[in-house]
């Protein structure tokens, strides 16, 4: 049994000097075949390039936006933490259902420990006698 694995790499943008280049040679009307030749690089780069600093008047390659968007907006986890200063004892059940998440509990939990939360591990309970004495 053969298994075969794929695995895809976001190539990392053409330098400014390349783009710097294909930008020149293009205003000077140079075939994009030739400038793609001459620069080592594919031909639908010097098309992307060319068509980017028609649009944008810029030769900065595009912002990465890649992944996944967070369900909770900066605003509502300002709410959030404005809330459990408030109210400390507050649990992630609660703060999902007063904000209305659409998240789990887990989620929430990275969330306010990325910003520096920590949480009890049990809840509160009296001691025992055997362990009063």
């Amino acid at each position: 049994m053969c298994i075969t694995v794929v695995v895809f790499v976001l190539p990392n943008p053409a330098s400014k000097e390349i783009r710097e280049k294909i930008i020149h040679h293009k205003q000077n009307y140079v075939n994009e075949k030739d400038i793609a030749n001459w620069l080592a690089i594919s031909q639908s780069t010097v098309t992307k390039i060319w068509k980017l600093h028609k649009s944008t008047g810029s030769i900065q390659p595009r912002p990465r936006t890649q992944g996944r968007k967070s369900l909770v907006t900066q605003q509502t986890m300002n709410q959030i933490t404005k809330k459990i200063e408030t109210t400390p004892d507050i649990t992630l059940k609660e703060l999902i259902a007063e904000f209305n998440l659409h998240i789990s509990p887990v989620a929430l939990s990275k969330r306010l420990v990325a910003l520096g939360y920590t949480f009890k591990k049990r809840r509160s309970m009296q001691m025992a006698k055997s362990e009063q004495m």
